[in-house]
């Protein structure tokens, strides 16, 4: 029952709509009916600008963070945690990308998956941030960083850290599948040429 109830609670943290729920509440403004129409923390800096975009964007985090976290808290001692918090972390990605609160949409995934390995493993988070700022700061397209960087997190887990354990190499490879197919889109729009770049010296739409 415990487990259950922080599995079910992960996905709800992670369904949390933040970009949209502070764009309503703070502009009136649905980011959703706005630029690329997503409901993650790149589209609130395209659409909104900077301060409420990095206020999504530490939310979004924070949301994997506590999701694993949790089970530090919940669960009585003695108890394997590793299992619970590989399926929270996953159960809360879910929950941002299919969120139960906006008709299951929701944004990429990026930065919940951050918060999940800030708590499960800050090293591959390290690595996986120098792929995404060499690749943004390079092309600066945000989702071919994103997708890169999440394309690394198996390879880096396994070989540079050898982490070897079954299930530590399923939930790499289910959260950079999931990122990767959450960015299905963008990925047709950066072979057409048509994805477009992030500028931050650009003031609120």
């Amino acid at each position: 029952m415990i487990v259950a109830t922080i599995l079910i609670s992960a996905y709800l943290l992670g369904s949390i709509p933040s970009a949209v729920w502070l764009g309503k509440w703070l502009y009136g403004v649905d980011v959703r009916e706005h630029g690329s129409r997503n409901s993650g923390a790149t589209n609130t800096f395209r659409v909104l600008g900077k301060p409420l975009g990095f206020a999504v964007l530490l939310l979004d985090i924070s949301k994997g963070f506590l999701a694993v976290q949790a089970s530090y808290w919940i669960i009585p001692e003695g108890m394997s945690y590793v299992l619970l918090d590989v399926f929270a972390g996953l159960c809360c990605v879910l929950g941002h990308i299919y969120s139960v609160f906006v008709s299951f949409e929701g944004g990429k995934g990026v930065a919940t998956s951050l918060g999940v390995y800030l708590a499960l493993n800050p090293y591959t988070v390290l690595v996986c941030l120098a792929v995404f700022l060499a690749v943004f700061l390079t092309t600066r397209y945000v989702s071919l960083a994103s997708i890169l960087a999440a394309l690394c997190i198996p390879w880096i887990s396994y070989f540079l850290f050898q982490q070897f354990e079954p299930i530590t190499i399923f939930f790499n490879v289910a959260i950079s599948a999931l990122v990767v197919f959450s960015h299905r889109k963008n990925i047709q729009r950066l072979i057409k040429g048509s994805e477009p770049k992030m500028n931050f010296s650009k003031s609120k739409a």
